[in-house]
């Protein structure tokens, strides 16, 4: 009788412990979605209104009607407003990007796991190809070679990440495409694209959306190295990797402005992570 009243107090925080890590990513990454739509009724100011006379002032400063609540970056600029519209250009890209990539991917997969002989040969050892370099130098190669823009930045991450959703969805639809009730719609007569659309791919879509779910931290990681490096979305535009490359000059005077950026980087990508990590949980039974 003892163990059962001790135990449902450890069952309940136990049961708090679970709900708090699965929703604290979810309501973070929903307000990082909102500020991004709603950015231009949350921000308080112009992200490229320049005020010379307040640079680099630090946070919860007060200058010429300007009140810098994360404070200013060295043009002068409110720095809580370039967050809020740099992470527009985080999400944005990490959305398109992961959309794009999957759908080639997956597609190709597929192809590749159902139609085997000279189409799996030529897709995977395409697939082997890409995977050999690493995938930030292909990035910024390709990004050097087409200029930097945000259409180039998702065009290239997309191309250069497609590989994993392939190799997922050429696995998954290897196991899937022998059993029964793929074999049997075959043998009635649907067609390749129907068998691929209505019998494999609801099948494999868990695998390819825990896939997904971690690819889209790492083309925010990736969208901000390239911004970081000159090659990503161009100035004015604000982005937290260009943010956190005009910071650098300044970590010893105005440690804000590089600090925020990458603040909220690391949380996004955490988020995304955790996340990640919850719907591998619940679509892998053996994880469990």
């Amino acid at each position: 009788m003892t163990s059962v009243t001790v135990s449902a107090p450890l069952r309940r925080r136990s049961h708090m412990r679970v709900s708090l890590t699965r929703w604290a990513p979810i309501v973070l990454i929903a307000a990082f979605v909102l500020a991004a739509v709603f950015a231009p009724l949350i921000a308080p100011y112009d992200p490229n209104a320049q005020n010379l006379l307040a640079r680099m002032k630090s946070p919860g400063t007060v200058s010429r009607s300007f009140h810098y609540l994360l404070g200013s970056d060295e043009l002068g600029r409110d720095l809580l407003s370039r967050l809020i519209y740099g992470a527009r250009v985080s999400l944005f890209v990490a959305f398109a990007s992961v959309i794009l990539s999957g759908v080639v991917g997956v597609l190709l997969g597929m192809l590749a796991g159902y139609l085997r002989g000279w189409v799996e040969v030529l897709t995977m050892r395409l697939v082997d190809v890409f995977l050999s370099v690493p995938a930030i130098l292909l990035a910024i190669i390709t990004v050097a070679v087409l200029g930097p823009g945000l259409v180039n930045v998702i065009v290239v991450l997309a191309l250069t990440r497609w590989p994993r959703y392939a190799r997922i969805a050429y696995g998954q639809t290897l196991s899937v495409a022998n059993m029964p009730f793929v074999r049997l719609a075959a043998f009635m007569g649907a067609s390749a694209p129907r068998i691929l659309i209505r019998h494999i791919l609801p099948n494999i879509i868990g695998a390819v959306t825990v896939v997904a779910t971690l690819e889209f931290g790492l083309m925010v990681l990736f969208e901000a190295g390239l911004s970081f490096l000159g090659l990503g979305v161009q100035p004015p535009t604000a982005s937290w990797g260009a943010m956190l490359s005009s910071g650098r000059n300044y970590l010893a005077t105005a440690w804000w402005i590089a600090t925020f950026p990458g603040l909220c980087l690391f949380l996004l990508v955490l988020a995304v992570n955790l996340i990640g990590d919850d719907l591998r949980d619940r679509f892998d039974p053996r994880s469990q």
